[in-house]
């Protein structure tokens, strides 16, 4: 189910808040054990018997978690934690690289092994990382155990966060899982948070889409204008789908009483790809930085084995996002990125302000060829699409850029310009008036953001639409 359908709008999220706030009010455990009932009808809307998988993760990771605590002191808890891991990356390799590897296996030995069609479960690369970072945060003691199956079920399967994040650590939530507090400033900026992300999916995500979909996906070649319009396109359609995902999801838990942590931070402003990742699916850096970077030793090494470092953290990066070698690519083409920036220092030694053009236009050009490459169903069609951006084999403008230039021009533009940092800066802006004004524009604001919504909705009714990228992972 997706926070931007329908059933979720109209039927689901109704219904749990009615049950949770006034059939349930004021009964904690109750509401806790209807959350995680409700989480899991979520999960299974789409293929039911999935949710079994899911229920399943939930029992194996519970039950390390309390044979770790029970011998934290010693050997056995380090055989436990393999374990662990072995299982929930066996799970996960199952599912979603089975297929790829056995493909892989045919076409390089010539063998014939049956390759069975395995369907991928919805956001099994989110809930599984998340299972395993309770585990281990209980083998580190940073995080106490929890006993209760319910807890650590409500944990890893809780709606908001549970098909594309954010990937939540278990001590964000342990305290406010037994003891939080909702109150009506924290339901009242979910509910404007969940208002925004779902504007960004339905009015800019899947606009960008469109075009993205209609220039990459074309039967016939395109113009070099029309190919650099595609991925302009779904550079501005990831970042939305995903942001826009993730603010629901963080909106979401605040009006139950969560406080998830941010998952994006205006990526696109960057000037290194440095700083790209510390604003760009933060949840998922910092998971891969917490339990595989610094465990490895993390900077403080010498080069060789930094280079080693980053080579593995990228590389399953990579992997973590798809079974096919457009990801793996993808994964090694930051590798190669962070390393250079990493072994020189030039984001510290180019501290000048007369730098920041060329840098900002060095990150995004990389950045924008990462989505290349990402977008792509295979690394022949995506040399090929870039040949097209050169211009080899095609002419500079068509048909189709035009159609799309002329079209959606102001949502291009408006994609763009939200892309930076002006809401915040706006909202800066009002906070300092004075009262009168600022409540003028806090109305204008607030009517504003209904008015689009009620859009948004109306374009969900007539069907339009409505992928979601991220599904997948």
């Amino acid at each position: 189910m997706l926070f931007s359908s329908l059933p979720f709008l109209i039927v689901f999220l109704p219904v749990v808040l009615f049950g949770y706030f006034v059939v349930l009010r004021k009964w904690r455990v109750a509401q806790n054990v209807f959350l995680l009932l409700a989480s899991l009808v979520f999960y299974a809307w789409g293929e039911p018997k999935f949710v079994f998988v899911m229920i399943g993760s939930i029992l194996f990771n519970w039950l390390m978690g309390l044979l770790i605590d029970r011998c934290r002191d010693k050997k056995a808890a380090k055989a436990l934690v393999a374990l662990d891991v072995a299982g929930n990356l066996g799970l996960l390799f199952v599912f979603k690289y089975l297929m790829f590897t056995l493909n892989n296996i045919n076409s390089l030995f010539g063998t014939s092994f049956t390759v069975p069609t395995i369907t991928l479960p919805i956001g099994i690369s989110f809930f599984t990382f998340q299972a395993m970072s309770y585990v281990l945060d209980v083998y580190r003691g940073d995080g106490k155990v929890q006993k209760n199956p319910l807890y650590v079920g409500l944990y890893i399967s809780l709606f908001p966060q549970l098909i594309a994040g954010p990937i939540v650590r278990y001590q964000t939530v342990a305290e406010e899982i037994e003891n939080r507090r909702e109150t009506w400033t924290d339901f009242s900026d979910g509910v404007v948070r969940f208002m925004v992300g779902f504007l960004k999916k339905v009015l800019l995500a899947n606009t960008m889409g469109l075009i993205a979909d209609g220039i990459f996906d074309s039967a016939e070649p395109v113009s070099a204008a029309a190919s650099w319009l595609g991925l302009i396109a779904y550079t501005l359609q990831i970042y939305y789908d995903f942001a826009g995902y993730s603010d629901m999801g963080i909106g979401l838990g605040r009006m139950f009483g969560f406080h998830f942590l941010e998952n994006f931070d205006y990526p696109y402003i960057s000037t290194s790809i440095t700083e790209f990742w510390r604003r760009w699916h933060i949840s998922l850096g910092t998971w891969f930085r917490d339990y595989v970077y610094i465990p490895l030793g993390g900077s403080r090494v010498k080069k060789p084995r930094l280079v080693f470092n980053l080579f593995v953290v990228w590389a399953l990066t990579g992997i973590w996002h798809g079974a096919n070698w457009t990801f793996v690519v993808w994964g090694l083409l930051y590798f190669v990125l962070l390393t250079f920036e990493k072994l020189t220092g030039v984001e510290k030694k180019l501290k000048s302000k007369a730098w920041l053009p060329l840098k900002y236009i060095y990150t995004m050009v990389f950045v924008c060829l990462g989505w290349l490459v990402f977008r792509a169903d295979s690394l022949g069609d995506a040399l090929l699409y870039f040949k097209n951006m050169l211009g080899m084999g095609t002419t500079l403008i068509d048909d189709t850029f035009l159609f799309y230039a002329d079209n959606y021009l102001v949502l291009l533009l408006a994609a763009a310009v939200f892309a930076v940092p002006i809401a915040p800066w706006l909202r800066k802006k009002t906070d300092a008036l004075p009262k009168a004004p600022k409540t003028v524009c806090d109305v204008l604001y607030t009517v504003g953001l209904f008015g689009l919504f009620l859009v948004a909705v109306s374009y969900i009714v007539k069907g339009s639409y409505n992928p979601f990228i991220y599904f997948n992972f």
